[in-house]
């Protein structure tokens, strides 16, 4: 019952986002990616406040940033933050992990099955694509592509900015009836993803914060109580998996 009724909720009322909606997004984004910019010019005040001695015993930290008016017009906004400590690892290590592409689908598996580089401006410019693959109940795959940027404040300060450019559902992935879904049979399950490393070596090793931002469409009237938990538990749940998963790759 509980499967058939998600089911429902998800798949009812699908569509595109509105353009409030849409300027809603752009506009947190645009105060978000000002609040960072402000952050990363100087040193002291480079990453955002944390429990560092946490850090530092190995436990992750994860908050929630989402804004107490999240809902965008018929889509929601999700803001989440994690941040980690790897001893003995430096920042460009971590670049050399994020830009081999290649790897990803070891490192990230199963969520990413695949990736590639699209383009290259230079080395701390590019874009590329991804095939991303959730499994919440139900398995949603999506081509995703992003326009990618790294900056420094110097080398012990670094940060990159990806802000994705188009997001496909995907139909019958991996069998011979694959298709991708039109923006008006699409169910809503990702319209926006852009997420932002911050790292910073210092304390023998390498802190880091990723702050993942997305919109999604909006719970259904009347289905909150079966669909609100699975709509809010997929954004932390990737970002613990993807911040698990770099943590694991540069230890290794």
């Amino acid at each position: 019952m509980f499967a058939l009724a998600l089911g429902f909720g998800l798949t009812s009322g699908s569509e595109e986002p509105t353009k409030g909606a849409i300027s809603q997004f752009n506009a947190y984004i645009t105060a978000l990616e000002t609040r960072l910019a402000q952050q990363h010019r100087a040193p002291e005040n480079f990453l955002a406040r944390v429990d560092w001695p946490r850090l530092q015993h190995g436990e992750p930290i994860v908050e929630r940033l989402t804004p107490t008016n999240a809902e965008a017009r018929g889509a929601l906004i999700h803001d989440w933050r994690g941040s980690a400590f790897i001893a003995g690892v430096k920042a460009a290590d971590f670049e050399r992990v994020m830009k081999n592409f290649g790897d990803y689908p070891r490192i990230f598996s199963p969520e990413i099955p695949r990736a590639h580089v699209l383009a290259r401006s230079d080395e701390d410019h590019l874009q590329a694509e991804m095939r991303v693959k959730q499994k919440h109940v139900i398995t949603v795959v999506m081509d995703t592509s992003y326009d990618i940027a790294y900056g420094r404040l110097d080398a012990q300060h670094r940060y990159s900015i990806s802000r994705s450019t188009k997001v496909t559902e995907i139909a019958d992935a991996g069998t011979a009836e694959e298709h991708p879904l039109s923006p008006q049979e699409e169910h809503g399950f990702l319209w926006r993803l852009n997420s932002y490393w911050t790292y910073e070596e210092r304390d023998g090793g390498l802190y880091i914060q990723i702050e993942s931002v997305s919109l999604t469409r909006s719970i259904p009237a009347g289905l909150g109580w079966i669909v609100g938990p699975f709509v809010e538990s997929v954004p932390r749940e990737s970002l613990e998996f993807t911040l698990r998963s770099v943590c694991n790759a540069l230890r290794k």
